[in-house]
């Protein structure tokens, strides 16, 4: 169903219609009935009128007018005496003179001058003779009909109006429902207040009930994942930035071999960097960066973070090539370093030794478009959705499961494309295997000293 008020103005005007039609057929045989009850009464009448004149012209005249709509052709009379035909209008007048109708009294429907007839004969007692006055059948359904037609035409030529009525009057009784999808759909994404209950009618005030529930109970639920997360997060800041400080000492003191110590300091220094990243997962929102949005030169921050992200290269011997435009933006300077972060971490871990990355920034069209490659084993492109989920990793020897992660660097990387109102689209790389992430930012009209640029 398209449209409730559509609906409703379809329904309801087929359903007037058919009463409309309904009501219609049986006020046509009803006045059909009448009016061949009027018709009859008029023979009736015209016999009379025979009965004191005999012809004439007093019958010719009433024959002209009235009913009969001034054809004298569509009435005829007859006047029979004795098996003599006395008087008779001019249509039934005939080279070998018949009756009309059989000479008996009373009504008959008879065939005569190639038109069917309705026929009423009377005997004259008085005078002795027989009176037979006949109407044209065709004729008075021809009279019949333009009486009916006439009563129901303004029935359908009202329909329309009805119509448009019917379309003011459902728009005005679901306007309430209206007014609930507008100030539903005006909510911002972090506004659980209740919807205003301002009397509503009857059948909606169960559905605001229920909606003002709904809203109470997603921002309890929300305000305790956020308490957790953010709980979780402080706790357990101070354990690790201890036990940095501890290992540090010790690499510092240690006489011997320190590799497992220097094991277990980059597994402390990556539960820190999993930490915060949870903290940026789940403390932030749209509205929140929104506010805090500034000018920014994405190849700018991309060379900042390879620059930050280089010993790491160079450790394992990894080549990187950044292909940057000048791409103005707007968003969040720290939530944009973490997309970066995040992109050319996870390609530096799954590139391998020795392995290629490439970051290329663009100014397209549809906006400016980050790009990075590397020449890693990949991912089968039916995994592609599900690598944004929270945790989730590939169990692929392929990817590398000795690999240190989380799990939820990608869907950082997801969180901030939306706060930003960019896309994100997988494929393979340019190397010979690899994955290429692509994120697109809208094109943005930004505002510098007094000029528009638009990338």
């Amino acid at each position: 169903m398209s449209s409730i008020r559509r609906f409703l103005v379809v329904v309801l005007l087929a359903t007037i219609t058919l009463i409309n039609f309904l009501a219609a057929l049986h006020g046509y045989r009803t006045s059909m009935a009448k009016a061949e009850q009027l018709f009859d009464a008029q023979l009736v009448d015209i016999s009379e009128v025979l009965a004191v004149t005999a012809g004439g012209p007093a019958v010719d005249q009433y024959l002209t007018g009235g009913m009969n709509n001034g054809s004298a052709h569509s009435i005829a009379f007859q006047v029979w005496r004795g098996g003599v035909l006395e008087a008779s209008s001019g249509v039934a007048v005939a080279d070998s003179p018949e009756p009309i109708a059989p000479l008996s009294e009373g009504y008959a429907d008879v065939n005569f001058g190639s038109y069917r007839w309705r026929a009423y004969s009377h005997y004259d007692v008085a005078d002795q003779r027989w009176l037979i006055v006949a109407q044209r059948a065709d004729v008075r359904y021809t009279l019949a009909d333009s009486i009916i037609l006439e009563s129901v035409l303004p029935i359908i030529m009202g329909l329309p109006l009805a119509g448009l009525l019917i379309w003011v009057i459902v728009g005005r009784g679901l306007a309430p429902l209206s007014n609930l999808a507008s100030e539903m759909g005006s909510k911002r994404s972090d506004d659980m207040s209740p919807v205003s209950n301002n009397e509503p009618p009857q059948e909606l005030a169960v559905l605001i009930e229920s909606i003002n529930d709904l809203l109470g109970r997603l921002e309890a639920s929300f305000e305790r994942e956020k308490r957790f997360a953010a709980d979780a997060a402080h706790e357990l800041r101070t354990p690790i930035s201890v036990l940095k400080v501890q290992l540090h000492n010790l690499l510092r003191d240690a006489d011997s071999d320190t590799t497992q110590l220097s094991l277990l300091q980059a597994a402390v220094e990556r539960m820190g960097h999993s930490v915060e990243q949870v903290l940026m997962l789940y403390r932030t929102t749209p509205e929140q960066f929104a506010a805090s949005f500034v000018q920014l030169d994405l190849a700018g921050l991309a060379r900042q973070v390879i620059a930050e992200l280089y010993p790491r290269l160079e450790a394992r011997q990894q080549q990187i090539e950044l292909l940057a435009d000048k791409a103005p933006m707007q968003g969040d300077a720290f939530a944009i370093r973490t997309l970066l972060t995040n992109l050319i971490e996870n390609a530096i871990k799954y590139s391998g030794a020795g392995g290629e990355i490439k970051v290329l920034v663009e100014c397209a069209s549809a906006g400016v478009k980050l790009t990075v490659e590397d020449s890693g084993p990949g991912i089968p492109a039916d995994q592609y959705d599900k690598v944004f989920q929270r945790f989730y990793r590939l169990s692929s020897d392929r990817q590398g499961a000795a690999i240190p992660g989380s799990g939820i660097g990608l869907a950082i990387v997801q969180h901030v494309a939306e706060i930003h109102g960019a896309t994100i689209s997988l494929g393979g790389s340019g190397f010979a295997t690899g994955l290429a992430v692509t994120v697109t930012f809208p094109n943005t009209a930004l505002t510098k000293q007094g000029h528009t640029q638009l990338c």
